[in-house]
């Protein structure tokens, strides 16, 4: 049965216009990419939580921010790997320099059989329109579009 995830898509209007608010990928192996790498706070349901509670749940997990307003919902999408992604847009703010996000072990290096604790989420930031399309995962660029013209 394929995966399902939820998240949020946190948007604000900023000197640059509308912008987003994406997260990059940590540990190793998301370390030294960047374009096409990003990502909005998500992660995966347990088939007995509302989704949209599910993603208000890993948005504080990933980031340690709460949300709080009108959860305005995106059109889901089956990303590349067969997960369905859904998401909410909400106009918020939040300062990425206070990321606090959850971690997760990982043999490293591989074949060590030594245990590292990695971020599930290492840095954050706030994104134009034009420039987060460049840095989203590509499975994920169509919340950023919609949001575009529902905004």
């Amino acid at each position: 049965m394929a995966k399902t995830s939820a998240g949020i898509l946190l948007y604000r209007r900023g000197s640059r216009g509308l912008e987003v608010f994406l997260v990059h990928p940590g540990g190793p192996f998301w370390a030294k990419r960047d374009a096409g790498a990003w990502s909005i706070p998500k992660g995966e349901v347990d088939v007995t939580e509302p989704l949209e509670e599910a993603a208000k749940r890993e948005f504080r997990e990933e980031t340690g921010f709460t949300v709080a307003g009108e959860f305005l919902a995106l059109s889901p999408l089956r990303q590349p790997g067969g997960k369905t992604v859904h998401a909410w847009a909400v106009h918020g703010d939040c300062d990425p320099a206070s990321l606090r996000s959850n971690t997760f072990p990982l043999e490293w290096p591989p074949r060590s059989g030594k245990k590292k604790e990695f971020p599930e989420i290492d840095r954050a930031d706030w994104f134009a329109i034009d420039e987060a399309l460049r840095r989203i995962l590509p499975g994920q660029a169509g919340f950023l579009r919609e949001l575009a013209t529902l905004v």
